[in-house]
């Protein structure tokens, strides 16, 4: 029963295969769990930050740093952060179209874009789509932390600061929620904030050295804040893509293997039927 070997052959394959993605999603959920920690970890940190440059830069609404000081648009910069590995759905697919969407807009309003691609995926995707790629940096692992991601951010403050680029856009996954990921563009710099008159002139700080030089630290940390916490958010946003994934590859296997024994349990059957059959005929021919 040759096709039945066959047929046998196959669902060992897949239920091996279901083995390793039932493992997989179990493997991503714990991870997910995880990074969902880490990603809520930093957020308050990031808000606070975000308080105290408030309240420095009301306090002396006569000085603007560079990093808060709209400019004319002319070149931009886009850090755009993916994954370093696949089977997570279409969650790079779906932030790289945004990317592209967002790049090709910007050129037909005539400003050049340069890139920093965080991941192999988006390094991979640039290198075949295009672009300037000012750096890139990959191998981030489950962690991402600011040793890590310093080459992009040094290379994304020395190029506003010496005026090579305008602005700097932050494209990453947002972590809705564990069924749920979109993909966003945000301005990060200059930094964009909300004016507090009643802030203005009122000293909550003792300075030292001196306020612009406190300033110019805090803001550059916000800033590294935000790139490494988009990296954060975007290992939650993977592993809860590749949970999702690998059920749906489990539960498609196991429907393949139905699938299957339904085959092979009709073609024993007939095999089984024609053997009889066979019986039949040879003892009603004696």
């Amino acid at each position: 029963m040759a096709v039945g070997k066959e047929i046998r052959t196959k669902i060992k394959s897949v239920q091996n295969t279901r083995k390793i993605t039932k493992a997989m999603e179990m493997v991503a959920a714990s991870k997910m769990r995880r990074a969902q920690e880490a990603m809520e970890a930093t957020r308050p940190y990031a808000e606070k930050f975000l308080e105290v440059v408030g309240h420095i830069t009301n306090a002396h609404p006569e000085y603007r740093h560079p990093l808060m000081v709209e400019r004319e648009v002319k070149r931009v910069l886009m850090i755009v952060v993916t994954t370093d590995r696949g089977l997570c759905g279409g969650l790079n697919v779906n932030l790289l179209k945004r990317t592209a969407d967002k790049i090709r807009e910007y050129e037909k309003n005539g400003v050049e874009v340069d890139v920093i691609p965080v991941g192999s995926k988006g390094r991979a995707f640039f290198r075949r789509y295009g672009g300037n790629i000012l750096t890139s940096v990959t191998g981030l692992g489950d962690k991402p932390n600011y040793a890590a991601m310093r080459k992009a951010i040094n290379a994304a403050l020395a190029a506003f600061e010496n005026g090579d680029i305008d602005r700097i856009d932050l494209a990453h996954n947002e972590f809705v929620n564990s069924m749920s990921q979109n993909p966003v563009v945000e301005q990060i710099a200059p930094l964009r904030y909300q004016e507090d008159e009643s802030l203005k002139h009122h000293w909550d700080y003792i300075y030292e050295p001196d306020s612009e030089i406190v300033l110019d630290a805090v803001l550059k940390r916000y800033l590294s804040g935000q790139i490494v916490s988009a990296a954060v958010e975007n290992v939650a946003c993977e592993m809860a893509a590749r949970r999702i994934a690998m059920k749906n590859a489990s539960d498609n296997a196991s429907d393949m293997i139905t699938d299957l024994k339904l085959q092979y349990n009709k073609a024993r059957q007939a095999a089984i039927t024609q053997e009889i059959s066979e019986i039949v005929s040879g003892a009603a021919a004696v």
